[in-house]
């Protein structure tokens, strides 16, 4: 069953996987090793089962992963997980080398086997008793989430390694989610479910055609697929389930009592989490003293906000405590204050409440921290975040608020994020715009698309004074000039980075264009000043960075800040591209050339563009002075794969122009 945790963390993969973790391997121990023909029937089976041929480079293969859910009268849920995997490659064993599984207070493990069968047919057992337990912390305090981990026994290329689980849950919603694709071929995936009589369900498949259930008796229903090809993880990528194979599933009680858990439109989502968030939103004298404490003096509506929203967002720590519930219901707003910690839907639920003391109305907003995981017709729990949503009060007018949706319900809502340390009001975090979100009522839930923020409101401009020596050595001086997406990400770098190491931070930019360089001096404006322009000033000399080739020197006018994609790889893509967000970046440099040299050759100007962004480059000399300009821009973040073509071609350009060069020439003395 979908149970989603921190609101602050991506939802759980789609299934339990094999996989490895550094803490537990250096727990697990090796296990006796028990010799005996005890491996299951259905594994015995896999593994003597005919496969395909498989391309080379495949680790490994899944020959059948298949998941039995059945669903109890009281609504309790036994899920029942058997995995095979056939070894083909020595580094699969660093991957699938180990069966995991992860269970809560609400979620037991009842059963827990892993088998290998060796090339040789030799059966070996690892039990339950041999697995190693770890919790689950990540960005939590605490979280009653945990895993266990069983190490397969000699496991090595030709090895057939399996194992079976069952966990019984008793859920707070009924749905499900069926993923049979993986980053290996998966031979045979199987979903049985089994229902009370007088229950229903519906399914939604993504990214394969949909399939009817085969009926293997009263209110058992069977779904199987077959030769999945693998994922082939790509660079810039969508979300995971925009592109794996999945279906999901929801499950209609005959009881109305029972109804509620069942997610049956987006405004019984918002009036089931409602009634979770509401006795939350309490004012305390506490609230209400920090309130008029935060806000006295101010009178303007919009400075008031912004006093409030900076408090949740700076001054209450990150830190999440999820037991049971608490991965939905926030902590009360007087606890958050009091203590100055929580996850995401505590600062969000704080926030709100110290709005409603100021006369604004505000909700609490469900989101996904990627695009692609919520479908608009599909109603379903797979938000795994939560942001703010703020009436603006009619008296507000500003046009720096960029993250504004005019909804005919609930009139202009400024989407925030107080979460996101660094992103100042009026801004979102790239992954949360162009993107669904459920707004939260009294009246019930509300799905909106949170729009994507022009590329002028991300902006880079950046300026250089320069000077280049006959030996073609480069001094000079460079000026940034960053707002939005960009200032967010370079002030999250410097202002996490220690006093001491922000001149590496400027240093580890600067290697990524040039080499032999020394940084000479380094100035920071407005770091902490989140809702100003973010200012950085440096001086560096570059030893030898034009190469010499006789009376010639070759200089490339583009000195730092490679624009472009890491999609141009060898191979051609199989799935779209997201980018971050939009951006617009301008360059002018200014390179005074040495004396005595003329120009023999010049770059040619660059315009491409695509239905996602654009680059100019131009380089001219005038008063023997090289003047080096270029524009990048990205309007669209999401390309399907019927675009790739094009996309593909402009960045083929953009990286012909970024490396070409300018030739001087001695000239005749």
């Amino acid at each position: 069953m979908t149970k989603c945790r921190s609101f602050c963390k991506t939802p759980k993969t789609l299934k339990i996987s094999l996989a490895t973790a550094a803490a537990a391997l250096a727990l697990l121990c090796s296990a006796p090793c028990v010799r005996a023909d005890n491996a299951p029937d259905w594994l015995r089976t896999a593994a003597q089962e005919k496969l395909p041929d498989y391309p080379k480079d495949a680790v490994a293969v899944v020959v059948l992963d298949e998941q039995q859910t059945t669903v109890k009268d009281n609504g309790d849920i036994e899920t029942r997980r058997r995995y095979a995997c056939k070894l083909l490659r020595p580094e699969a064993i660093k991957t699938y080398g180990y069966a995991t599984v992860e269970f809560d207070n609400e979620t037991k493990v009842s059963f827990f086997r892993a088998w290998t069968i060796t090339p040789e047919g030799t059966q070996l057992e690892v039990k339950d008793k041999d697995a190693v337990e770890q919790g689950l912390t990540n960005y939590e305090v605490f979280s009653d989430v945990r895993r266990k981990y069983l190490k397969f026994l000699e496991a090595r290329p030709g090895s057939v390694v399996g194992y079976e689980v069952v966990q019984n849950q008793r859920p707070q919603v009924f749905d499900d989610v069926w993923g049979f694709q993986d980053t290996i071929p998966v031979h045979r995936s199987r979903y049985t479910l089994q229902l009370p009589l007088g229950w229903e369900f519906t399914t939604l498949w993504a990214n394969h055609p949909d399939q009817a259930p085969q009926s293997a008796g009263a209110n058992q229903y069977v779904w199987e697929v077959v030769d999945v090809p693998a994922i082939e993880i790509e660079p810039e990528m969508p979300a995971w389930t925009t592109v794996a194979g999945h279906m999901i599933l929801k499950f209609f009680p005959r009881d109305p009592a029972m109804r509620a858990k069942t997610t049956g439109s987006w405004n019984d989502i918002g009036l089931w989490y409602y009634g979770l968030i509401a006795p939350r939103r309490q004012l305390t004298p506490d609230i209400q003293q920090k309130v008029a404490e935060l806000t006295a003096g101010i009178t303007d509506p919009l400075e008031r906000i912004r006093a409030l929203t900076t408090f949740s967002q700076r001054q209450i720590r990150y830190a999440a405590i999820e037991v049971g519930i608490g991965g939905h219901q926030p902590h009360a707003a007087g606890d958050i204050l009091a203590h100055r910690y929580g996850d995401c839907k505590d600062k969000a639920t704080l926030l709100n409440t110290m709005l409603q003391q100021i006369g604004v109305e505000s909700y609490n907003v469900m989101i996904s921290p990627r695009r692609g995981l919520v479908r608009a017709g599909f109603p379903m729990l797979l938000f795994g975040h939560s942001i703010v949503a703020i009436r603006l009060p009619d008296t507000v007018n500003a046009p720096s608020l960029y993250a504004v949706v005019n909804d005919p319900k609930l009139g202009r809502l400024l989407f925030f994020d107080p979460t996101s340390e660094y992103t100042p009001l009026g801004y979102l975090p790239p992954s949360e715009q162009a993107n669904l979100a459920l707004v939260v009522t009294a009246q019930g839930g509300e799905l909106i698309e949170v729009p994507l923020l022009a590329a002028a409101t991300n902006r880079l401009f950046r300026t250089g004074t320069l000077s280049l020596s006959s030996g073609g050595d480069l001094v000079g001086e460079v000026n940034e000039v960053r707002w939005g997406g960009p200032a967010v990400e370079t002030r999250e770098q410097y202002l996490t980075a220690t006093p001491a190491d922000r001149q590496k931070v400027l240093e580890g930019f600067l290697g990524t264009s040039l080499t032999n360089f020394s940084l000479t001096s380094a100035s920071l404006g407005n770091l902490e000043k989140y809702d100003e322009s973010l200012m950085v000033h440096y001086k560096f000399a570059v030893d030898a960075y034009a190469k010499t080739a006789g009376n010639l020197l070759i200089i490339r006018p583009r000195v730092v800040g490679e624009k472009g994609s890491s999609i141009l790889t060898g191979k051609l893509r199989k799935y779209p591209i997201e980018f971050e967000g939009t951006t617009l970046q301008s360059d002018m440099f200014d390179i005074t050339l040495p004396p005595g040299y003329v120009v023999d050759e010049l770059p040619q100007s660059v315009e491409a563009k695509c239905a996602y962004a654009t680059y100019k480059s131009n380089v001219e000399v005038k008063d023997n002075v090289l003047h080096y300009k270029r524009v990048y821009e990205i309007t669209g973040v999401v390309v399907p794969t019927e675009k790739l073509p094009e996309v593909r071609d402009f960045f083929h350009q953009v990286a012909a122009a970024e490396k070409s060069s300018a030739v001087l020439r001695r000239a005749n003395p």
